[in-house]
């Protein structure tokens, strides 16, 4: 089953509130396996809706609309679907009962406009609103199943999960679950990416794979079709293992997590300490460390050391490492992150120092930054980076990279370090 999602209400088309309903159907549609190609949005205007209609039902076995169930006016939705599938509308006695009982249980005066949202179309299965006033409708036309829900997502989301949901299971022949997993990388940009699985682009029909890029990153959605939710999960495995193993070494997570909070997992799995010595950043590495809960037990501390002066003074950096090299260099950023790991004894000390525009420093250009990464008992370690774009996108990049050597720097010798 196709299904497309209409949401009806001009102060969606003016920017006044998010569409947030349409993502919660779809989430929920494909956990009962209905595929959703098309969201709408159509203002209170019925010529327009009736349009929206005719399109949709072209495409969709199933139309979700959403609003203009309400005692305005300007709520046509029942109207215009009513006329669309050549039904009347009726009064639903329990609605309207309901109706009068809040304003009386509330002491209001019922207007005779607030009887309209009583009014269903005739012959349509009635979804009860135990969160507000408009009753659900479903029914089927003769091009399509029409499903009609209130606006407000207090009064949708429970009328879809509680009555929506079940009629779709009940209309199906076969209910396939539509699961996902995203996988996330870092340090290869999109375009690389799909050259790497180009093949496997091509090629795919179940499971389907879905490039995005992020900020910073790059995404791939995987999406398996199956009755059996343990099959589809099954599927999506066998293609990861497929993409991994040619761009496993840019992969950091799946789903919704960020790269900072797996440094601070592995971190904490591990029981081991950082501190963080920061210039250009200032302070941005700590305190999106500082986000993850319990990051108490794996971050001791850092300073921002902006100035030379602070780095000297403060971050014991050798005068002479900045006469002869500059701040911005690789003897400093490994300067920084010795000193930083000695003076809060911890395990890994990172630093951040660098350009971040939107002028020149010491003749180099904005984006050239310097991460330090320093362990205890180990070799420092120094990368450059030649990132473009804004000063605080320099700067949050900076901060992403330094994620993505650390990770890669604890991966890459876990056994001997854990």
């Amino acid at each position: 089953m196709n299904a497309e999602i209409i949401a009806v209400g001009s102060e969606l088309l003016l920017g006044q509130i998010a569409n947030t309903n349409a993502q919660f159907i779809s989430r929920h549609l494909a956990e009962v396996g209905v595929n959703v190609y098309f969201h709408t949005v159509v203002g209170d205007n019925p010529d327009r809706l009736k349009e929206a209609v005719r399109l949709a039902e072209q495409r969709a076995d199933l139309l979700i609309f959403t609003g203009g169930l309400g005692p305005t006016k300007d709520d046509l939705t029942k109207e215009v679907l009513a006329s669309c599938a050549g039904k009347e509308l009726v009064y639903d006695q329990a609605a309207l009962e309901s109706i009068k009982s809040y304003f009386l249980k509330t002491n209001r005066v019922m207007t005779e406009n607030n009887k309209k949202q009583a009014l269903i179309i005739k012959d349509s299965v009635v979804l009860a609103n135990n969160h507000g006033m408009a009753p659900g409708m479903f029914l089927k036309s003769e091009h399509a199943y029409y499903m009609l829900l209130p606006g407000p997502p207090k009064e949708m989301q429970p009328m879809f999960v509680e009555y929506g949901k079940p009629l779709l299971l009940q209309i199906q022949d076969k209910v396939e679950r539509i699961e996902s997993r995203v996988l996330r990388f870092f340090g290869i940009g999109e375009s690389v990416l799909e050259t790497k699985i180009e093949d496997l682009l091509q090629n795919q029909s179940n499971p389907t794979i879905a490039p995005l890029a992020g900020d910073g990153e790059v995404t791939l959605r995987v999406t398996a079709k199956h009755e059996s939710e343990q099959e589809a999960y099954r599927l999506i495995k066998k293609t990861e293992e497929e993409i991994l193993q040619r761009v496993g070494q840019f992969f950091y997570g799946y789903d919704q997590t960020t790269i900072i909070a797996e440094v601070a997992g592995l971190l904490m799995q591990h029981n081991k300490t950082i501190a963080a010595a920061e210039s250009l950043t200032g302070g941005l590495f700590q305190s999106e460390l500082t986000s993850v809960p319990d990051a108490s037990s794996i971050y001791k501390g850092g300073l921002v050391c902006y100035s030379n002066e602070s780095k000297e003074q403060f971050v014991r950096v050798r005068k002479q490492t900045i006469e002869k090299f500059g701040a911005v260099s690789e003897e400093c950023a490994m300067e920084l992150a010795e000193n930083i790991r000695e003076l809060f004894d911890t395990d890994f000390g990172i630093s951040f120092t660098g350009v971040a525009g939107p002028n020149e420093l010491e003749g180099k250009m904005p984006g050239t930054v310097w991460v330090g990464l320093a362990e205890k008992d180990k070799q420092t370690k120094a990368y450059l980076l030649e990132l473009a774009g804004s000063r605080s996108g320099i700067r949050k990049r900076s901060v992403q990279y330094g994620c993505h050597y650390l990770l890669n720097e604890m991966k890459s010798r876990k056994i001997e370090m854990f």
